[in-house]
């Protein structure tokens, strides 16, 4: 009888769909380790990423583990990562070990169905009795319901501590872009917008309906925005192209963007020390409420009206903390450091200002709902011919390792880990339940054709088309991995990276 291996590939099989969670928070590589205190830190993380992933896939295999206990299967091995294991230990007939390729777990259970190409197993050995259809199902659907059990886990404890909101409640347009393809089609800073495509939208960002996550994953060849405009009696429907940022071919493809920013509050988060900013008294918590007269509508806004102005002395109505307001005269200077750069005022902007990252605490049904949602929109996105989703937006273990690291730099990033867990462990369960040959649903799919025919599918054909099907998803999740590890050159290699900016002493 062959030797066959009930492969949980955790990892291989759960592309989580986390880049438009990254996008709404902003989250970056670190951009410097300074000292000792700080690389410590970084090793700590890392290793916190490492036992995150390792709950995640022991969870899901004990669940496979439990039930063949339960049912009386012949286990041989439960190893956490794959390939030759680095340590190892036997336990009542059972080796339990870690392999060196840190990308999932496997229970090996001969009486499951053939996978001896891929997994590298000995087909020489006694005959072991043969197991009911039933008992494959319960084993291979044991694995999904734990980790939906660990989700549920998850979502209670967030429940019950909360989780930052990290939403922007902001539909007003505060700034386009000169020439962006929202600009053409006739937005305005100030403009409301209602809906996108004819349905109705929430916030800037931070939601599957809201407006950054509508364009993006929007379909067809022009958007359709419902605006309300002061002074205007009835709603405004505007069509839109749109732009995707480039990219190179070792890079995902860029997202959809139609060149506006939301409005939201310009407060001071810090002052350049010898800047106009400091001179005129500027102080962190100052709120820039108008700019030459004009309502300042966001960060960006105030920025392109000192370009418009080409960097000459401007006007600017300033709310301190106390409620007071004042007006002060500021003029541009050029940086001694860097060099070459446009003049500055020397304001640090504070830059999530706009973000509402209150805790809320949602129930945990509504948590594994949404969960599901994304995945049923990002996937009906993948497929669909008229969107610019596409499986090379979708993220492997080092996109999802990168950024549960990013999480845990953000203040309550222990909050967001646990958050992630729920989105995780719903797609690592409604994944591995599809009916694909070598999935959990692969499984439960081969023992209801055994039950229906009575006897198990050939062991010899079974096992080329799992191999074929288990090489297709390692090759999916290479290419996947691969965009991973690009987007971290040329396009996004900048992103977040900042110098300091010295003006000269008096």
């Amino acid at each position: 009888m062959q030797k066959v291996k009930c492969a949980d590939r955790a990892l291989l099989r759960s592309p989580v769909f986390i880049n438009l969670l990254a996008r709404t928070l902003a989250l970056d590589w670190p951009t410097n380790m300074p000292n000792l205190v700080n690389l410590l830190q970084m090793l700590l993380w890392i290793g916190v990423v490492i036992a995150v992933f390792n709950v995640i896939i022991f969870v899901h295999e004990l669940g496979h583990f439990l039930a063949a206990k339960w049912r009386g299967l012949k286990i041989e091995r439960f190893q956490i990562w794959f390939g030759r294991p680095i340590w190892k230990k036997e336990i009542d007939g059972v080796q339990f070990g870690l392999g060196w390729i840190p990308a999932g777990g496997f229970v090996a259970l001969p009486q499951m169905a053939p996978m001896d190409a891929i997994e590298g197993g000995d087909s020489e050995r006694a005959p072991l009795p043969a197991v009911t259809p039933l008992d494959k199902i319960i084993v291979a659907f044991a694995g999904p319901l734990f980790s939906m059990l660990l989700a549920l886990a998850a979502a209670i404890a967030v429940w019950q501590i909360g989780k930052p909101a990290d939403f922007i409640p902001s539909q007003e347009v505060g700034y386009l872009v000169p020439s962006s393809p929202a600009e053409k089609a006739g937005l305005k800073i100030g403009d409301k917008i209602t809906a996108i495509n004819g349905e109705e939208v929430n916030g800037f960002a931070g939601s599957l309906n809201s407006i950054s996550e509508r364009i993006i994953l929007s379909r067809g060849q022009q958007i359709t925005f419902t605006v309300e405009r002061p002074g205007e009696a009835k709603p405004l429907e505007l069509r839109s192209g749109f732009e995707t940022e480039k990219s190179h071919w070792y890079q995902r493809r860029g997202l959809r963007q139609v060149g506006i920013d939301p409005a939201g509050p310009a407060i001071v988060g810090d002052i350049s020390p010898n800047s106009p900013a400091a001179d005129a008294g500027l102080v962190k918590g100052d709120r820039v409420i108008r700019i030459d007269g004009n309502k300042v509508h966001g960060l960006m806004h105030f920025s392109q009206h000192i370009r418009d102005k080409n960097w000459q002395t401007v006007r600017i109505a300033v709310q301190g903390t106390d409620g007071q307001v004042r007006e002060l005269d500021i003029t541009p200077e050029r940086p001694l450091q860097p060099a070459g750069m446009d003049p500055k005022i020397g304001i640090i902007w504070d830059s999530r200002a706009d973000i509402d990252s209150r805790l809320i605490k949602p129930s945990p049904l509504r948590q594994v709902r949404d969960s599901l949602h994304m995945m049923w929109v990002t996937i009906t996105s993948v497929i669909a011919p008229d969107s610019n989703i596409g499986v090379d937006h979708l993220s492997g273990p080092v996109g999802i390792a990168k950024m549960q690291y990013q999480l845990l730099q953000t203040e309550d990033g222990w909050r967001r880990i646990l958050a992630f867990m729920v989105l995780f462990n719903v797609n690592l369960a409604v994944l591995n339940m599809l009916p694909f040959p070598v999935l959990d649903g692969g499984h439960i799919t081969l023992a209801f054709f055994e039950k229906i025919f009575g006897r198990p599918i050939k062991a010899k054909p079974l096992e080329i088309l799992q191999s074929v099907c288990a090489m297709a998803l390692i090759g999916l999740m290479i290419y996947i991995t691969s965009k991973d590890i690009g987007d971290g050159f040329g396009r996004n290699s900048g992103k977040g990276k900042s110098q300091e900016i010295i003006f000269p002493a008096d």
